[in-house]
């Protein structure tokens, strides 16, 4: 689990994360995400599929991520990373549980992940912390760049 706060309102996280994450995180994070591309449905929306590719030099190519279930009015969305490297020969599939609940002056962001493993496969420690660490560094970019842009799905 990630958990992180954020001086961002939810719906602004929300939006770039969850529903135009297309053209956001290429844009804002291309060090992490290269390309997504819709490949079913509307971005967005319950059974939308969208594959999300790396940059070269990362450790994989590609994850696809079908959305299973989405709250606007709640800021929350779980989808499943179904195919990719990614997922290598250990996993069938892993579950995200993203939401954003309001405070103050910002929102408690958390992301909560459920894998789903082949056989007796444990997920390693040290796989869990460099997947964090690269979580963090994601949404303070992020964080930042909506910080910077105020208009920005205001």
């Amino acid at each position: 689990m990630a958990d992180y706060t954020s001086s961002v309102a939810p719906a602004r996280l929300f939006q770039a994360m969850c529903i135009d994450t297309h053209n956001f995180l290429p844009k804002v994070i291309p060090e992490f995400v290269k390309s997504i591309n819709i490949i079913q449905g509307e971005s967005g929306s319950v059974g939308c599929i969208r594959q999300m590719n790396f940059p070269e030099g990362r450790a994989f190519k590609y994850a696809k991520n079908r959305i299973d279930e989405i709250d606007a009015g709640k800021f929350y969305c779980k989808y499943t990373t179904i195919e990719g490297d990614v997922l290598g020969d250990n996993k069938e599939c892993v579950v995200y549980e993203a939401k954003f609940e309001p405070t103050g002056d910002g929102c408690q962001y958390s992301l909560v992940v459920h894998q789903h493993t082949k056989g007796d496969y444990v997920v390693k420690d040290e796989d869990i912390v460099v997947w964090k660490q690269n979580v963090k560094k994601m949404f303070n970019t992020v964080e930042e760049y909506l910080n910077a842009n105020p208009e920005l799905y205001a």
